[in-house]
C-alpha cells in the first residue's frame, strides 16, 4: 500500500516526512497537482460498477485502490504548470484529480471538506470555545460604530487578517497589530475587519497535533510583543508539558473539526493560561522540530504509514 503526498516541489517539511517514510520502508508517491496535465497524468474508468484509476508522475505509477493514505501538504493549483494554463483547465484538472481521489478508501490528512471548513477563522473560534479553550473576545464587522464600541469596551485590542496572507506576488505580510488609541474606524466599512481583545502574553505556544500525538513548544515573548511571527526575540522554541485540560480540549477540537492534523497557536498570559488564537489545519512544523528535536515528522510518517480505516 502506498502513501500519496500532494505537495509542490520545494517543500522542506514534506522532505522531512519523506525521509521518515523511507526509513520505515513505506512506499510513497509525491505528486504535485500543478503538474497535471504534463509531468503528471491520470486515467480512471468505471467497469461494471468497479472504479479503476491510476496516477503517474516521474515514471512512477500508483493505482487508486493501492493507496494507504493521502497527505494534502502544500499542493499547487491543478494545471498551474501547464503549457497553456487557464481557469478552465484548472477547474477540469481539479475535478478529475480530486474526484478520483475522493473515490478511494484512503485515509486523509486532512480530508478536503473538513480542511476547507477548518480554515474559516470565525468557525475556528466557535469550535475552540466548544472544545474548552479560553478564547479572547472577538468581533468581525463592517460597521465602524461596532468596531469603535468594541475598542472602547476592551481598551486594548488587536486587528488581524481573517483569511491569512493575501495571494499576492510577492506575498504581503499582514502581522497582528495593536490598535492605537483614538483610531478612526471609518475604513472598517470597506471590508470585514477582525478585532480581538489583546492578550498580554509572556510566551507563544505552538502545539502540533498528529492523530492522537501532540507536541507542544514554547517561546518566551518580549514585553509588549504582539505577533510572535515577526521580529527576533532572541529566544528559541523549547518543548513544554501539556496539561490534561489542554489535552482534552485538543482531542475534542480535532474530533469536532474532523481533522487528523492541526497546528494550534496560543498566547500564554502572566497567569499561565493558554489563550486560543487559531488552529492551522496545514501549519508548518519543520521549524519547531529543528529547534526542539521533537519527532513530529516521524509522527506524521507513522500516521500516514499505519494501516487503518479512513478518518
Amino acid at each position: 500500500m502506498t502513501v500519496l503526498i500532494l505537495t509542490c516541489e520545494q517543500d522542506v517539511t514534506a522532505d522531512m516526512v519523506v525521509a521518515q517514510l523511507h526509513k520505515r520502508g513505506v512506499p510513497l508517491v509525491r505528486f504535485d497537482p500543478g503538474d497535471l496535465p504534463g509531468e503528471g497524468a491520470l486515467s480512471a474508468e468505471y467497469v461494471r460498477g468497479e472504479f479503476r484509476g491510476y496516477l503517474s508522475t516521474g515514471g512512477r505509477v500508483v493505482s487508486m485502490d493501492g493507496l494507504r493514505s493521502i497527505w494534502v501538504r502544500r499542493p499547487s493549483e491543478p494545471a498551474a504548470h501547464a503549457a497553456e494554463p487557464s481557469a478552465w483547465l484548472t477547474a477540469e484538472s481539479g475535478q478529475a484529480l480530486y474526484g478520483m481521489l475522493d473515490c478511494t478508501a484512503a485515509r486523509w490528512m486532512n480530508e478536503r471538506a473538513a480542511a476547507a471548513r477548518a480554515r474559516l477563522k470565525p468557525w475556528q473560534l466557535r469550535v475552540a470555545h466548544r472544545s474548552g479553550f479560553p478564547v479572547p473576545a472577538t468581533v468581525v464587522t463592517t460597521y465602524p460604530r461596532v468596531a469603535r464600541q468594541f475598542a472602547d469596551q476592551y481598551r486594548h485590542v488587536v486587528v488581524k487578517a481573517i483569511s491569512g496572507k493575501p495571494p499576492d506576488d510577492p506575498p504581503m505580510a499582514l502581522p497582528t497589530t495593536l490598535v492605537p488609541p483614538g483610531t478612526d474606524f471609518a475604513e472598517v466599512a470597506a471590508g470585514p475587519t477582525l478585532l480581538q481583545r489583546y492578550i498580554a502574553k509572556k510566551a507563544d505556544i505552538r502545539l502540533t497535533a498528529v492523530g492522537e500525538e501532540i507536541f507542544a513548544a514554547r517561546k518566551t515573548a518580549e514585553p509588549g510583543q504582539v505577533d510572535g511571527r515577526f521580529g527576533d526575540t532572541g529566544h528559541l522554541w523549547r518543548p513544554v508539558e501539556v496539561s490534561p485540560r489542554v489535552q482534552r480540549a485538543v482531542d475534542r477540537y480535532l474530533r469536532l473539526a474532523g481533522l487528523a492534523y492541526g497546528a494550534f497557536d496560543f498566547a500564554e498570559d502572566g497567569e499561565g493560561t493558554w489563550w486560543f488564537l487559531e488552529c492551522n489545519q496545514g501549519g508548518q512544523f519543520g521549524f519547531i522540530e529543528l529547534e526542539t528535536e521533537q519527532p513530529i515528522a516521524d509522527a506524521v510518517a507513522g500516521w500516514l504509514g499505519a494501516p487503518g480505516e479512513p478518518l
